[in-house]
């Protein structure tokens, strides 16, 4: 990117900071002194890149969490961040497993945390930082579960499945296999897949809730090769998830306030 149009692009972010309902193009476009047309192709961009949403029906531009994961690295010296993440970091001994925290970002949920129970052998560790596919992850369904079918499947519909979003042969191809998937979770408590974002890679999660309003704000979740996460494995392994996501449902709310307070961006729950 130029160096021109990097800066212009620098420029709309920062403009947005502070402002969690959004703002309007024509105001962004005011105080970054560009066209709106320019301003425009600069939001568009990061809006297909996750930075930035558009708010219904205000059409208000504002930052996502996903700004907020390129430097989730500062945040070792946060007090509630400390708090979590030996929680995650139990739960990932114990399973000797990759075992990941994921936040809600208005109609995105990010996978923002990780522990890594595994030192050698066979081990699962992708990046984080990244929006998670809803049908086809065990975090996607789990938070899901959490939600009206209306609403879920509504997001499922909306979410674009392109080549960020890898799937292994049990990927669901209908809405109804999603929605089968959605029932079970809710059935059992928590949610599982098998080959199903990559092949050979199982996962199981469960959501985190508010404890005030019993809205899902975000969810934990347990992934590694399919050879080691059984489903009997799974079955020993569901209390000690629910127990750590009521420990980190009770953080929950102060790690989006965190997020919030530390870096001006609204996260919606």
């Amino acid at each position: 990117m130029p160096a021109g149009a990097l800066s212009r692009g620098l420029a709309v972010l920062q403009c947005l900071v502070g402002s969690p309902e959004g703002l309007p193009l024509t105001r962004i476009a005011e105080a970054v002194d560009l066209p709106k047309s320019a301003a425009h192709r600069i939001l568009v961009t990061l809006v297909d890149e996750g930075f930035a949403r558009q708010h219904e029906p205000s059409g208000n531009y504002a930052l996502t969490l996903r700004v907020v994961s390129l430097g989730l690295q500062h945040l070792a010296s946060s007090t509630i961040f400390e708090l979590a993440v030996p929680v995650l970091a139990r739960l990932a001994t114990e399973s000797g497993q990759l075992v990941r925290l994921g936040l809600v970002d208005g109609e995105q949920l990010l996978w923002v945390a990780k522990s890594q129970g595994s030192r050698a052998g066979l081990r699962y560790d992708p990046d984080h930082g990244s929006e998670v596919p809803f049908a086809s992850t065990a975090s996607g369904v789990a938070w899901l579960s959490g939600l009206s079918d209306n609403d879920a499947l509504r997001l499922v519909a909306r979410q674009d499945f392109d080549e960020r979003y890898p799937a292994g042969h049990n990927a669901p191809t209908t809405l109804a296999e999603v929605q089968s998937r959605i029932r079970e979770a809710r059935e059992r408590g928590w949610a599982r897949v098998h080959d199903s974002v990559e092949e050979g890679i199982s996962a199981m999660a469960t959501p985190l809730i508010d404890p005030d309003t019993r809205a899902p704000l975000g969810v934990v979740s347990i992934a590694g090769p399919s050879l080691q996460l059984t489903d009997e494995r799974m079955e020993s392994l569901a209390p000690r998830l629910a127990e750590t996501a009521a420990e980190l449902s009770g953080l929950a709310g102060s790690l989006t306030q965190e997020l919030r307070s530390r870096n001006g961006f609204g996260v919606a729950g």
